[in-house]
């Protein structure tokens, strides 16, 4: 497997972690709609995943240090219950990275129910998953060209 190949599958096995802090549960009716997303939002969403991802391992190096050797609990950016459990200043860091998030998907183009619409449909529709990891490997590829 290619370098490019090699990150490109590590960002997007990472993929979960990252948008499990966006996703909450969508009701029934949601989840049992067929979610058509065209070229231009798998590329608005393969450019906020790569542009989240920095972000999230600071975030969560940052945090992993104020906790120490114990696991950072599950952080779900559109419940704030969820980040009720971290300490004061890992608490005020993971509401950055969370706001940091939403705005980098909003200048990617998608709102955040698109953005976790297609997160939510990727394990389950394989075209849509080759889509998106096409997509990853395209950018990369660019990126590291430049």
């Amino acid at each position: 497997m290619s370098m490019h190949k090699r990150i490109t599958h590590s960002l997007f096995l990472g993929l979960i972690t990252t948008t499990t802090l966006f996703v909450s549960t969508f009701n029934a009716k949601a989840h049992a709609q067929n979610l058509s997303v065209n070229n231009n939002d798998v590329m608005n969403y393969a450019q906020a995943v790569l542009a989240i991802e920095p972000v999230r391992q600071q975030a969560f190096g940052e945090i992993k240090k104020i906790i120490g050797s114990g696991n950072i609990p599950k952080i779900v950016c559109n419940e704030p219950n969820s980040m009720n459990s971290l300490p004061g200043r890992a608490r005020d860091i993971a509401i950055n990275y969370c706001k940091d998030s939403q705005e980098i998907v909003e200048g990617n183009g998608l709102t955040i129910e698109q953005f976790n619409r297609i997160t939510m449909e990727i394990p389950k529709n394989n075209g849509l998953k080759k889509r998106v990891y096409d997509q990853l490997i395209q950018l990369q590829q660019r990126k590291s060209r430049s």
